[in-house]
């Protein structure tokens, strides 16, 4: 049995590996190294598959966060809302715009920010709200829109974790994770669901005007060489990170249905463990399970996480300081209790290996030690 990872990336790439070599090889010998074909390309095909007018393309995921906040106009001061369990970018855009993030907890089954709680942190400095969809599964859009449209509030969609969930909205529409709001953003890091083999991200929207500023913002302010309208930053997707993505953007779907059937097997073989709680499905989103993340109780986390080590079964626990508890955050003035669901995720959360070529012996192998285990 080959060793288990938490994500496999080596043999992903050698079952394409000659698809994946091909389009490199066009680049390099194009050299077209920056905004080559293959970016138009790629933006046009993920545009497509998300059911989006525009993809805009950047540099990576923190850089998406970044520019949407830019081309939305927001002035130091305005106040932000996001989930105070999720990664640092999303609070550390905000607080380098010099606006003010402003924490919500989240729902304890989803892990998503707990709308329940959204109209308490509405003032009248509120400019905008940022749910994650966490983990893989998508936030409960409909009444954060519903609420940010009574607020006249924008939506910007961190979408890193979930590019290819799809939300169904009451009336029976459905929409693609980071496609309803806004603005939304995603990463292309290696080890996403789509991932390239560098840095890269995606802005997506279906307002013509903010796609004009967010190329022009994504380009040093320019609207053509040269001629800057406003202050920009410099944040692209390279040519040879675009034609890794036209690739693998073809398998999207087919990695998601392996996600899935690693998932499944987990809650076959775990549901009824004592000790662990598998992870809850929304019934108004699919979920591309970028993590497994399950939650171990008793205050065993930590030393299960060692066992498994021990027994050669990676983990990762993801988000064990929060977010306002952080030294770079304090300023906000959160402090520990403010949001007792997110601090207790921190003390209870844990991630199984997951990825596209995990084998049914691998499986049983991480199941039957975590059952001895409990």
């Amino acid at each position: 049995m080959e060793k288990i990872q938490m994500v496999d990336l080596q043999t992903q790439y050698l079952r394409i590996k000659p698809e994946i070599d091909a389009a490199i090889q066009r680049v390099l010998t194009s050299a077209a190294f920056i905004q080559g074909s293959d970016v138009k390309e790629f933006s046009n095909a993920l545009a497509k598959y998300l059911g989006v007018k525009y993809a805009i393309t950047c540099g990576n995921g923190t850089d998406a966060l970044q520019i949407a906040m830019m081309a939305l106009g927001f002035e130091p001061g305005d106040e932000v809302i996001l989930p105070a369990h999720t990664y640092v970018a999303t609070a550390e855009v905000i607080a380098l715009l010099k606006l003010k993030p402003v924490f919500v907890d989240v729902d304890e089954k989803t892990f998503n920010l707990d709308v329940e709680q959204l109209g308490s942190k509405i003032t009248n400095k509120t400019v905008a709200i940022v749910p994650v969809h966490l983990y893989g599964q998508c936030a409960d859009m409909e009444p954060i829109l519903n609420i940010a449209t009574k607020h006249n509030l924008y939506i910007i969609e961190d979408a890193a974790q979930a590019l290819g969930a799809a939300y169904t909205f009451s009336d029976g529409k459905k929409r693609m994770a980071g496609t309803m709001g806004t603005i939304g953003t995603t990463s292309f890091f290696p080890t996403k669901n789509l991932g390239c083999f560098g840095d890269g991200g995606a802005i997506l929207t279906n307002d013509e005007h903010l796609a004009t500023k967010i190329k022009m913002i994504a380009s040093h302010g320019q609207t053509k060489k040269y001629h800057h309208e406003t202050i920009g930053v410099n944040s692209r997707l390279d040519t040879l990170q675009a034609a890794v993505l036209n690739v693998k953007l073809k398998y999207l779907d087919e990695y998601t249905l392996k996600r899935s059937e690693v998932a499944l097997f987990y809650d076959a073989m775990l549901a009824s463990t004592a000790g662990i709680e598998v992870p809850f499905r929304a019934p108004n989103t699919t979920h591309v399970f970028h993590q497994y993340t399950v939650k171990v109780k008793g205050n065993r986390r930590d030393d299960f996480k060692k066992y498994l080590s021990d027994n050669g079964i990676p983990a990762m626990i993801y988000y064990h300081i929060p977010l306002h508890m952080q030294k770079a955050y304090l300023y906000v003035g959160c402090k520990e209790g403010d949001f007792p669901v997110t601090e207790r995720l921190s003390k209870t959360v844990i991630s199984l290996p997951i990825h596209t070529e995990m084998t049914t012996d691998q499986l049983e192998v991480i199941s039957a030690t975590i059952k001895k285990y409990f």
